[in-house]
């Protein structure tokens, strides 16, 4: 596996018109102890970012939409050559956001959807109307030709909804579902107790197996569900057939589980680089140090890339390489990133040897 950045989220603002309950940076409208960084510090970050690589950048928050110069800063990325994204709750998209979306060169916006009903999806995010505001955007986004993903988080106080989620984000015209199982950070630690319990873990993610080895006109993966790349093995191989699963030109392949600090990262509002968008622990600083130092040198994305240093049945499994257990999920849960996955009860075969089939 080569280690390059190919995918870049980028917390341009804390700030945020929402208040979900599992969000991982905790925003709120008001943020103190961590300002929005100049777009001159924006432009020197990407330029940072471009000398060395040609990622995926996704301009994410806190809400980034409430940033007056968000569209300066997707203008310039475009300008260097960056394939550049919109991560958005959509409850501030009018028709002007969509002629800056498209003139500023971003090429997909992705949008949070956490239930099929307005009833479940405003209490996700804490605020009456965010449904009618993400349903809003969407109209606007399919008006002016606006390609876009949907992101749905689920926890067991809407997990009921997740085959419906996906029929209606695929009549909404997506052009990707991404099933998000949470990870406990930020306001997510207030909802562990509502976590997906292990038990019914292999049997949503088999649910998806059988929905995406059909499905032809939408591209689904799950999110923060590593162990989903056993399950594709192990079902392809029971039923005597090749699984060919598509790809989305902005997404990092899909060719492993976690992808922490391997092909992907996030830099967050203060400029600590992360190893993804739920893992808050910091690499290096792109304000202090290049992000080409931070990405080849830095210890824990080195101990990441390590896979023999990984502990428990992860540290032993046969599917390390194509799976690796959820690395921020460990860390959040047992304050060791390189603990097993705290969430698969996949037993790994004694002496068995690591397995690097492709899909």
């Amino acid at each position: 596996m080569e280690f390059e950045p190919k995918w870049i989220a980028w917390e341009t603002t804390r700030r945020c018109n929402l208040a979900c309950v599992h969000c991982r940076s905790s925003s709120e409208l008001e943020v103190q102890g961590h300002p929005d960084f100049s777009l001159d510090q924006a432009q020197r970050i990407i330029d940072d970012i471009a000398s060395y690589a040609s990622p995926v950048l996704v301009l994410s928050g806190g809400e980034p939409l409430l940033r007056p110069d968000i569209f300066d800063i997707a203008r310039y990325g475009t300008s260097r050559g960056l394939r550049m994204c919109l991560a958005t709750n959509g409850t501030l998209v009018s028709d002007q956001t969509c002629l800056a979306i498209k003139d500023s060169g971003i090429r997909m916006v992705s949008l949070s959807l956490d239930g099929a009903r307005a009833e479940t999806h405003d209490n996700f995010r804490n605020q009456p109307g965010a449904f009618a505001g993400t349903m809003r955007a969407i109209e606007r986004f399919n008006r002016h030709d606006i390609p876009f993903l949907v992101n749905s988080s689920f926890t067991v106080r809407n997990k009921d909804e997740i085959p419906e989620i996906f029929r209606l984000v695929k009549k909404l015209g997506a052009t990707a579902w991404y099933m998000f199982m949470i990870v406990p950070t930020g306001r997510g630690q207030d909802v562990i107790d509502e976590l997906i319990p292990e038990s019914l873990y292999n049997e949503i993610l088999e649910w998806h197996y059988r929905v995406e080895k059909e499905e032809t006109e939408i591209l689904m993966r799950p999110t923060c569900a590593p162990h989903y790349y056993r399950i594709v093995r192990q079902k392809a191989k029971e039923e005597g057939e090749r699984f060919k699963r598509r790809n989305l030109q902005f997404s990092t392949g899909g060719s492993k589980g976690c992808l922490a600090g391997q092909l992907i990262c996030l830099i967050d509002v203060d400029g600590e680089v992360l190893p993804c968008s739920y893992f808050p622990k910091s690499a290096g600083n792109i304000n202090q140090i290049p992000f080409r130092r931070i990405w080849e040198e830095s210890e824990l994305f080195l101990k990441l890339r390590d896979f023999s240093s990984y502990q428990g049945n992860c540290g032993q499994c046969e599917y390390i390489s194509v799976c690796g257990g959820c690395r921020a999920r460990a860390y959040a849960m047992t304050g060791n990133y390189l603990a097993q996955e705290p969430f698969c009860s996949y037993q790994p075969r004694s002496g068995s040897q690591p397995s690097t089939s492709s899909e």
